[in-house]
């Protein structure tokens, strides 16, 4: 006898399934391509120092012409404004009087390395006509030529001169996170095993990864150790959330990392543009996630020693702590919900929850 048919899917849910599957590849579409689209810096800081008729004849200049996108914050001298740029206070700074000069830090990124060295060009036309009035008015003949010097501060390492290795990486933080939380659901049973599980993957994922972008392709720079902690934390914070999700809800839990991770933390991230390039408030939201902690925890500790990582290690910790608490929550729901055949106790059985 032939097999019967499988039931044919309704005509209502087929249309439905279309439209729905639609809207998800434009949610992608929209995650993907909206901070591209929106990008622009807004009140980003730059430290400026310099006499006081020079710092106002600057700020009045900017704010006619660059409407909005930088925040000058005037610093008592040179030593002050390149202190604030290693502590990543300012990403660039404004020396102005005899010698001007224009500070930047191609490690704080590429796109501000390029608004400074345009910032660099607009300012030493500035300085030119003002030296071509001043010998008009002293009846001198040809103005000398003014020149703004340009220093890079806090440049990148040297097998990594554009930034762009250091950018391309936040992306595979951010698989790996993912994988390792999602192995570690679908894998591992036993809220404890899972945990370990974690740790081990986080650390030795993390040393591995810090190695292969620091020792190989030579992306990085400072402590081997400290990279690797800052990469095994991010991945530790992104995998714990999805076991923990998954401890909670099931298989559906897992999904929490795509959505959470992929499609919203990764594109706010920071990781290619500062976080004041984006519309407020995403740029500082992307911050109290994950992919954008990670990125940045990486970025202090590989370049910005005088930094303080305090923040993103508080953000990365908390999400890792808390996911690892759903995964004992998770379990101990587990053993509350299943009754035992013959009686026995739960609480003294071998740690075997379900994944």
């Amino acid at each position: 006898m032939p097999a019967p048919h499988a039931p044919r899917t309704p005509w209502a849910r087929t249309a439905l399934l279309g439209v729905v599957l639609s809207a998800a590849v434009c949610l992608i579409v929209l995650a993907f391509s909206w901070p591209s689209v929106t990008l622009n810096p807004r009140d980003l800081p730059i430290a400026i120092t310099g006499p006081a008729a020079s710092v106002q004849a600057v700020e009045t200049a900017l704010e006619a012409q660059a409407d909005g996108a930088f925040r000058l914050d005037e610093v008592a001298d040179r030593d002050a404004a390149v202190e604030a740029i290693r502590t990543r206070a300012d990403y660039g700074a404004i020396v102005l009087g005899t010698e001007p000069e224009v500070l930047t830090s191609s490690a704080a990124g590429t796109a501000t390395n390029q608004l400074m060295t345009q910032l660099r060009t607009q300012l030493q036309a500035m300085a030119q006509q003002q030296a071509a009035a001043a010998a008009q008015a002293a009846g001198l003949g040809q103005a000398p030529t003014v020149t703004v010097a340009l220093t890079d501060v806090v440049p990148l390492v040297a097998g990594d001169p554009r930034g762009a290795g250091l950018t391309a990486a936040a992306l595979p933080l951010v698989f790996g996170g993912m994988i390792g939380g999602i192995g570690v659901a679908l894998v591992v049973t036993g809220a404890w095993r899972r945990v370990v599980a974690l740790l081990v993957y986080a650390i030795v994922a993390g040393a591995a990864i810090a190695g292969i972008m620091q020792g190989w392709f030579q992306v990085l720079g400072g402590d081997y150790l400290l990279n690797a902690a800052a990469v095994s934390l991010t991945l530790l914070a992104m995998g714990a959330t999805i076991v923990g999700f998954a401890a909670l809800f099931g298989r559906p839990g897992i999904a929490v990392g795509p959505v959470l991770f992929m499609l919203i933390g990764n594109p706010i991230s920071g990781a290619t543009f500062p976080k004041e390039f984006y519309p407020a408030p995403w740029g500082e939201v992307g911050q109290f996630l994950p992919p954008g902690a990670g990125a940045t925890l990486l970025k202090d500790v590989a370049y910005f020693p005088d930094a303080s990582p305090a923040f993103p290690i508080l953000v990365l910790a908390c999400w890792a702590v808390v996911g690892l608490a759903l995964v004992i929550v998770g379990h101990f729901r587990d053993q509350a919900e299943v009754v035992p055949a013959g009686g026995h106790d739960l609480a003294t059985a071998p740690d075997t929850a379900p994944a």
